[in-house]
């Protein structure tokens, strides 16, 4: 019995197990962390932070930051993706930072021990900062 190369079901066949082999391969949890975390990295080194610009529900790391040293003190400019910014200024008093601009006020959580959470009207940052315990402020 002689095999001809030519066979168009046995070419699909190896076709088939071909592109079988070449698709998506799972990925166990490891190897997705790792992805995570390179990506974090990436977005770091881009100076971007998490944030929630305009009321968003959920975090991602699309903001970024700039950073003024002036006379008054440390200013953050913090930019949305959508072209929106926002104003900070780093005080020194320990209340972290306040709205360096407009009429509306920031609200500043400590989220851990080296991030906190700044609200000023429906936008939402995550910020790094060294946070003392209550009896050291």
């Amino acid at each position: 019995m002689s095999t001809r190369t030519s066979d168009p079901a046995r070419f699909l066949c190896v076709a088939l197990l071909l592109l079988a082999g070449c698709g998506p391969q799972p990925r166990d949890k490891a190897e997705e962390a790792g992805d995570q975390a390179n990506r974090e990295a990436m977005a770091n080194a881009e100076g971007k932070i998490l944030c929630a610009p305009h009321g968003a529900t959920g975090f991602s790391r699309v903001c970024t930051i700039d950073r003024t040293p002036t006379q008054d003190g440390l200013y953050l400019t913090i930019r949305q993706p959508s072209g929106g910014f926002r104003r900070l200024l780093v005080t020194r008093d320990g209340r972290g930072v306040i709205a360096a601009d407009g009429a509306e006020a920031s609200i500043v959580t400590p989220i851990g021990e080296n991030e906190i959470e700044v609200a000023v009207g429906n936008d939402r940052y995550r910020l790094p900062a060294t946070v003392k315990p209550a009896a050291q402020r």
